[in-house]
């Protein structure tokens, strides 16, 4: 089973991602953990990522979820902006996608409170610009608490929280 976690920075996609893994017993990945050096120093730097900037480590994800599938499966939070993204992303038919959305002024909010991350408040902008949303997969509001969220999730998934335990 893979599961992709998307959104725009800050609207929770490792809460998400990392809370289904481990109900899922699956492993976990965060895609900023996967960002080449100079990717990381242009966006601390306040600078957008180009799909020159992005290709590689799109490539890397893509490889990543092919290892694990054939593991068993994985859960990967990626922003994932635009479809063309996603498209490298899908490596294999029945993939699970999660899409989390929320208002920029709540998502402007959190990440104003974040600590000790490359990705800045000031580059939500070019997010929301260069976001494209999908028209599949399930839709989750930020708005709702992260154990809400999770329990939607894993009825998008024909599970439920019993049925795990």
């Amino acid at each position: 089973m893979l599961i992709i976690v998307t959104g725009v920075s800050g609207t929770g996609k490792t809460t998400i991602g990392s809370g289904l893994a481990d109900s899922l017993g699956l492993p976990f990945f965060d895609a900023d953990n996967f960002h080449p050096k100079e990717n990381i120093a242009k966006m601390s730097q306040g600078i957008p990522l180009v799909d020159e900037d992005r290709l590689p480590w799109l490539h890397a994800l893509a490889d990543l979820l092919v290892k694990y599938e054939k593991a068993g499966g994985a859960v990967l939070a990626c922003s994932a902006l635009k479809e063309s993204y996603r498209q490298l992303l899908k490596v294999q038919e029945a993939m699970y996608w999660i899409h989390l959305k929320g208002s920029r002024e709540l998502i402007w909010e959190r990440m104003l409170a974040r600590k000790n991350h490359y990705m800045k408040a000031s580059m939500l902008d070019s997010q929301f610009a260069t976001w494209e949303e999908p028209g599949y997969g399930l839709k989750l509001d930020i708005v709702h608490s992260p154990a809400e969220m999770q329990a939607e999730a894993l009825k998008y998934l024909g599970l439920s929280a019993s049925s795990l335990k």
